[in-house]
């Protein structure tokens, strides 16, 4: 682990985003909340925070935060997409992409999970850190690709 013993807590802020790919049919039954297991994002909200509280757990040597803030939407670009976004706050010594990350993860595997027995083909893509804010590196923002 590395040593941040001497650093001072600052507010770090990160958010992560990712996508679920999957066929119409699949998306209009999680939009009307009529997948077998329930309420597809409500569930995967759970679980993506969970799993930000749960980091330090999931990854080798990443440091267990006291995780202020943690808030995750949905949204859907097209007729066959869940795209996830994920915000976590922190006032600590060192960051929270780690947390962010792990919760849009989470998030995708639990629709994939719920979904999955009327959609194997679903593909969970493009898991990434979209920005982060504090500490001494200090503020990144992704540059909008195509």
């Amino acid at each position: 682990m590395v040593d941040v013993g001497s650093k001072q807590p600052t507010d770090r802020v990160a958010r992560a985003s990712a996508i679920v790919r999957m066929q119409p049919a699949t998306l209009s039954c999680i939009q009307d909340r009529k997948m077998s297991k329930g309420d597809v994002l409500e569930v995967a909200r759970l679980a993506a925070i969970m799993a930000v509280k749960r980091t330090s757990d999931l990854i080798p040597l990443c440091h267990p935060l006291p995780v202020e803030a943690a808030d995750v939407s949905f949204s859907f670009p097209d007729d066959h997409s869940v795209a996830i976004d994920a915000k976590v706050r922190v006032t600590a010594k060192t960051g929270v992409e780690m947390e962010a990350l792990v919760a849009v993860s989470s998030a995708a595997l639990t629709v994939y999970d719920m979904c999955k027995s009327v959609d194997r083909g679903m593909t969970i893509e493009r898991i990434r850190l979209e920005e982060k804010s504090g500490g001494k590196s200090g503020h990144f923002v992704r540059e909008e690709e195509d």
